[in-house]
């Protein structure tokens, strides 16, 4: 547990990069593979539907530098890293993220300094598979 309380650390300091002007729900990601690499991911929203959360952003960067096994990711979110709830993936960044991992892989978030881990079978039970 203490690799993921690490984590959210990181996920604070991704948060504070958030692009949250329409929101103003900051989200922090981070993503770790299972060779223990971990990529950061922030909140991006803009004007279009091309806005991305934080998950998507985490993954985007880990696949494009080659990664394919993940085993956890934490999600933090609020309107400061200092005003957090529990932030939990929306339904596209689930249906995203399964198309990418394994039955293991968990997905951590912190409301106050309560961790919760949750697998994507238990967000998602009917996931889009073809």
């Amino acid at each position: 547990m203490n690799d993921v309380i690490k984590d959210f650390e990181l996920a604070k300091k991704s948060m504070l990069y958030a692009q949250d002007s329409y929101s103003n729900f900051k989200v922090g990601a981070v993503l770790t593979t299972k060779s223990g690499k971990q990529f950061t991911g922030c909140n991006i929203m803009n004007h279009g539907i091309q806005s991305i959360c934080a998950e998507r952003v985490a993954f985007v960067k880990a696949i494009s530098e080659g990664e394919k096994e993940f085993e956890r990711i934490a999600i933090l979110g609020g309107k400061t890293v200092n005003d957090l709830q529990e932030c939990l993936p929306c339904g596209y960044c689930r249906q995203f993220m399964s198309e990418f991992t394994k039955p293991d892989f968990k997905i951590y978030t912190l409301n106050n300094d309560t961790i919760k881990e949750y697998t994507l079978q238990e967000l998602l039970p009917y996931q889009f598979k073809i």
